[in-house]
């Protein structure tokens, strides 16, 4: 059955009424029920079953099967319809002026079909709409022949650039999809991959230099592509300097307006860069302009992105000392109903890690109580990567609350369930600090001694502090609080300003 709920949640309260007035607008008869259906969609609390009981007083399956897929045609042709207005007014336009030259040259008036395909040619290259320009070139071509003062050469040459440029986007759309799905193997089904070899053989098969920028959809995917590299090999610095300068050209882009939905993807993108590099100020600003852009075009994106903006936010104010100010933003979030789950468990396990760093270990487990969904769920919604955090706060949150049978029993079972996989994706620093944790754990007088820190010292092969993930940062930080004996969050941020101040 389709899930009418989940296309229902896509819509702004705007979209809703909207939506409402349609269907009271199609409706030819009083009794029709599609309206309560969507209103009783929209509300999201009652099941299948218990709407239709609601809507028919009695289980009338038939009937209410019929009233869904009524609805859902409605539905269909309302987003396509909204679509077609706002989007696509540029294509129209052209379209339009393609039809109109061809009128004219069946009525063999060529000078005026070639000054309206003139006008469309200039129009489709400012939006590099390389399909449409296509048609125009060949109704340019195969027409040449009536305008004396045509230059086909020149046009079949700009007809082969044309052609050159799609076929690059094309490739690059290949790419893109091939790259997001080794990710999603990776992310969700645990399958060990080498991502940077596959990347360089993706864009050597399909003959793509990162350099390259096309239209606005190439843009994207570009960064999308370089930001994923950064995500798996953790080094967010070498692509900063790429996806601000290219930003620079989608600043200047034409079609930005159209494309809203890429945009603010993009300056999300820039954002979560600059905050793994530790830059939580320049994130900020970068989100600040996320959050007018979310507000354009009637909000109509902004349930879409609200989650992963604000736990964003609350990462960064986290991480210049304002840590009641994220606490309370996700506080307020935490029960949110959204079809964006993962952002979702991502502020769960962000609130996790703030309330530990405040050493409110209580708040932490009363949270923690609400993962009680098996380790596979939770890699088939978030990841594996998410479910590794999670472990190992788990395992530290017992330890900081003395229930010693719980922590042995989520070390012993971490390291039967992770340490095979660690291994095999090269994160061997993953398990040495699993076993630090577990020497402190079996003898906790020993950490503060010199053998201990030597231990400790001797044991990573440790990265540039600019390099070094925030999150592995975090981690690290409270085995260094407890050799210290300092607390966790000045220990943490104290690590993040030596990190900030390397040269």
């Amino acid at each position: 059955m389709t899930d009418l709920k989940a296309i229902v949640a896509t819509f702004s309260s705007e979209d809703k009424q909207q939506f409402t007035s349609y269907l009271e607008r199609k409706n030819k008869r009083n009794d029709t029920k599609n309206i309560q259906l969507f209103k009783l969609l929209s509300q999201n609390e009652l099941s299948s079953k218990d709407i239709c009981q609601k809507l028919y007083g009695a289980y009338r399956k038939d009937a209410y099967h019929a009233l869904r897929k009524r609805l859902y045609q409605s539905l269909i042709d309302f987003i396509a319809n909204s679509n077609l207005e706002e989007e696509n007014s540029v294509d129209m336009q052209i379209i339009k002026y393609i039809l109109a030259s061809r009128t004219f040259l069946f009525y063999k008036k060529p000078k005026i079909a070639y000054q309206i395909l003139d006008k469309a040619e200039r129009l489709a290259q400012e939006h590099h709409l390389f399909p449409i320009l296509n048609e125009i070139y060949h109704t340019k071509i195969q027409y040449a022949y009536t305008n004396p003062s045509v230059d086909i050469n020149a046009v079949i040459a700009n007809f082969r650039s044309n052609q050159k440029q799609h076929y690059l986007e094309e490739e690059l759309n290949m790419v893109y999809a091939k790259i997001r799905q080794t990710l999603s193997d990776m992310t969700y089904k645990g399958k060990i991959v080498d991502f940077k070899t596959i990347l360089h053989t993706t864009l050597e098969e399909h003959n793509i230099s990162i350099n390259e920028a096309l239209s606005f959809k190439s843009l994207y995917q570009l960064m999308t592509i370089v930001s994923l590299s950064a995500f798996v090999t953790n080094d967010y610095l070498k692509i900063e300097p790429f996806l601000i300068e290219t930003y620079q050209k989608i600043l200047n882009h034409k079609r930005k307006d159209k494309q809203l939905v890429h945009h603010i993807k993009v300056v999300y993108m820039i954002s979560n860069t600059l905050f793994r590099n530790k830059k939580f100020h320049d994130s900020l600003d970068y989100l600040d302009h996320m959050h007018t852009l979310m507000q354009q075009q009637r909000k109509k994106h902004y349930a879409n992105f609200k989650l992963k903006y604000t736990l964003l936010m609350a990462l960064n104010l986290n991480y210049i000392n304002k840590q009641d100010d994220a606490i309370s933003l996700l506080e307020s979030t935490k029960q949110t109903k959204h079809t964006d789950l993962e952002s979702l468990l991502d502020i769960h396990l962000a609130l996790v890690m703030f309330y530990m760093q405040k050493q409110d270990f209580k708040s932490a487990k009363t949270i923690f109580s609400k993962f009680y969904h098996t380790d596979k769920y939770y890699i088939e919604k978030a990841g594996k990567e998410w479910i590794i955090k999670k472990n190992i706060a788990e395992i530290i949150l017992y330890i900081e609350l003395s229930e010693f049978d719980l922590a042995e029993s989520r070390l012993l079972s971490f390291k039967r369930s992770y340490f095979n996989y660690l291994r095999q994706i090269d994160q061997e620093r993953a398990i040495i600090f699993i076993n630090l944790v577990m020497a402190y754990f079996k003898n906790p007088e020993q950490i503060t001694t010199q053998a201990f820190k030597n231990k400790v010292e001797n044991a990573f092969i440790w990265v540039d502090e600019k390099q070094e993930d925030i999150f592995v940062m975090s981690f690290y930080a409270w085995l260094k609080s407890k050799m210290e004996s300092k607390p966790l969050y000045t220990t943490t941020l104290g690590l993040i300003k030596k990190a900030q101040t390397v040269n």
